[in-house]
C-alpha cells in the first residue's frame, strides 16, 4: 500500500535526527542547530539542550536523565535537566562520527557510527556498535556493520535490529543479559537503492525505515516484504511511531545532509502520515 500524503507538522529545522516519542511529545536532535528540540502533537517547538558537536541519537537511564549522542567528539553526554555531563568517551571505538543510539530499559546504550568519512569523499568503510553500560563503560558488540545507524529493540527485550544505511539492509542480533550481541543474521533487504537510516517498530512486529536516497519511509515485515510505503518530495532521515494512539508516524526530512547546506536552506521538516499499528518495542 503506498500512502502518498503527509502533512507537515514542523518546517524550518536545519536537519532532523533521531526521533523519540516521550512523555506525551516527539523529542529529536536538530543535529547541524546543535539543538535537542521538543515538539507537541500542535507543532509547538522547545529547545531542550544545545550540544557543541552535534546531536544524534536519544535516550533515557532510568532515573530519567537524557542521554545525548555527541557526534563530532564522538562523546555520550549525560542531560540531568540543567547541564551536560560527560557519559562515555568514544574516541577510541568508533570508526568515524558517533550517530544513532537505542537505549534499554537498564540504561544500556548501543551507539552506531560512520565508519569514514561521509562529507569529506571518504570511502565506506565497516564500522562498530558500541554497547555502553549505565555506568559508561564501553565495548564494541558486532564489528563488519556498513554504517550502522538506527536501531531497535523488540518489546520482550531479546532482540536487537539494526539498519546498515551502505549495506541496504537490517540486520538482528539476540541480546544476551549481559549486553552481548549473538545470533547475527539478516533480518530484511531494503528496496534497490534505498539506504535504511532511522527504523522504528510497531506492534505487529513491522519496521518502517526512512531512505534518504529513495525519498521514502517503508515498513516491512521480517524476510523483507514490503507491506506500506510513504512517499515524499525530499529525503526521509529518521522516523518515529508516537502521538496519542501510538499510530503517528513522524518522518524526519530534509533535501541534504551536508552540514553547510542544511545550516543554509533549513529544509528540515517533521512530516506525519498515520500508520496502520501503533508503536512497540524501544526507543
Amino acid at each position: 500500500m503506498t500512502q502518498k500524503r503527509t502533512e507537515t507538522l514542523v518546517e524550518g529545522l536545519c536537519f532532523g535526527e533521531g526521533p523519540r516519542w516521550r512523555d506525551g511529545a516527539l523529542w529529536l536532535s536538530d543535529m547541524h542547530d546543535h539543538q535537542v528540540i521538543r515538539v507537541t502533537e500542535d507543532g509547538q517547538v522547545t529547545s531542550v539542550v544545545t550540544v557543541e558537536n552535534c546531536p544524534s541519537g536519544l535516550g533515557w537511564l532510568p532515573d530519567g536523565q537524557l542521554l545525548v549522542v555527541s557526534m563530532l567528539d564522538r562523546c555520550v553526554l549525560r542531560y540531568d535537566g540543567v547541564r551536560l555531563h560527560p557519559h562515555a568517551d568514544l574516541s577510541a571505538l568508533a570508526g568515524f562520527h558517533c550517530n544513532d543510539m537505542v537505549v534499554d530499559p537498564n540504561g544500556r546504550a548501543y551507539v552506531g557510527n560512520f565508519g569514514f568519512d561521509l562529507h569529506g569523499g571518504g570511502s565506506p568503510a565497516p564500522a562498530a556498535l558500541i554497547c555502553v553500560e549505565a555506568d559508561g563503560g564501553a565495548r564494541i558488540v558486532a564489528e563488519d556493520l556498513m554504517f550502522p545507524n538506527g536501531t531497535v529493540i523488540t518489546p520482550d527485550g531479546a532482540t536487537l535490529i539494526v539498519a546498515e544505511s551502505f549495506g541496504a539492509r537490517l540486520t538482528a542480533f539476540d541480546m544476551e543479559p549481559d549486553g552481548e550481541l549473538v545470533n547475527r543474521r539478516l533480518w530484511a533487504e531494503l528496496p534497490k537503492g534505498a539506504v535504511p537510516d532511522g527504523i522504528c517498530l510497531d506492534a505487529e512486529g513491522g519496521i518502517w525505515s526512512a531512505s534518504p536516497t529513495t525519498s521514502e519511509c517503508v515498513r516491512q515485515v521480517e524476510g523483507g516484504e514490503i507491506t506500506h510505503r510513504v512517499e515524499l518530495d525530499q529525503g526521509a532521515f529518521a522516523c518515529m511511531l508516537g502521538g496519542a494512539g501510538g499510530n503517528t508516524l513522524f518522518i524526519l526530512t530534509a533535501e541534504s545532509s551536508d552540514p553547510a547546506e542544511c545550516a543554509a536552506t533549513r529544509t528540515g521538516r517533521i512530516e506525519t502520515s498515520q500508520a496502520p499499528y501503533p508503536h512497540a518495542g524501544l526507543p
